[in-house]
């Protein structure tokens, strides 16, 4: 079942929305599901529907709600992408993670799940890290996060279990930054990193010609696996 939930921003006096897709039963935990630059589309809402199949209540907030509430955009489609890295560029990213953390605070609260993940995409595969170092968020997947050699210095905070998905030929994130990536988290007792030879940015995307279906299947089953050993 799928229904789009209010959530209380921290300060109490603002809300924003969130895609909600709930299991058929009692959640063995909830994931959230954290957007590209082109909001809360069809893709991200089939990434929740899915989880909520594995048994996972899934929510993907409305990030952008503070530019446009309710974008969604087409990467295939040449003005939407413009568009979408326009919005990106206004975005807000530290503000950004005090709605992921004001979405953690309301999975928690009102639905009574304790147990909270996230995994984000593009985008969202860098405030996946930024909620790692930034939040008691229990378990985190970033998929092709954008800069996050830049955010290297918050690695000390990252106190619960973090995976990250690095395609080799990301036409955003160059050789020396993944170099960066390895060489500073590679050591680290809570995070790990799967590189996938030859692929690019966003090979796991649900619908459009990003994916590429054999790499896609095996980082969303290490995504599973991941998220059965450290949610539930």
């Amino acid at each position: 079942m799928s229904e789009t939930v209010t959530i209380t921003a921290l300060d109490g006096g603002e809300t924003f929305s969130a895609y909600a897709a709930r299991p058929a039963g009692t959640p063995r935990g909830a994931i959230i599901v954290i957007q590209e630059i082109f909001g809360v589309n069809a893709g991200i809402r089939r990434k929740c529907d899915k989880l909520a199949e594995e048994g996972y209540l899934a929510l993907a907030p409305d990030l952008f709600w503070r530019l446009e509430p309710g974008i969604e955009l087409d990467p295939d489609v040449e003005p939407e992408f413009q568009r979408a890295l326009d919005l990106m560029g206004k975005f807000n990213q530290d503000q950004g993670i005090r709605d992921i953390e004001a979405t953690i605070h309301h999975i928690r609260r009102e639905e009574g799940v304790a147990k909270v993940g996230c995994v984000g995409y593009c985008l969202g595969g860098r405030l996946s890290f930024m909620a790692a170092a930034r939040t008691d968020v229990n378990a985190t997947v970033g998929y092709y996060g954008v800069g996050i050699d830049g955010l290297l210095g918050e690695k000390h905070a990252i106190a619960h279990p973090l995976m990250l998905h690095i395609p080799t030929k990301d036409g955003f994130v160059d050789e020396a930054t993944q170099k960066a990536m390895h060489e500073g988290l590679d050591g680290h007792p809570k995070v790990t990193l799967h590189d996938y030879e030859g692929l690019d940015h966003g090979f796991a995307t649900e619908f459009g010609k990003r994916r590429s279906e054999d790499a896609a299947q095996l980082a969303d089953r290490r995504t599973s696996e991941f998220f059965a050993l450290h949610i539930g």
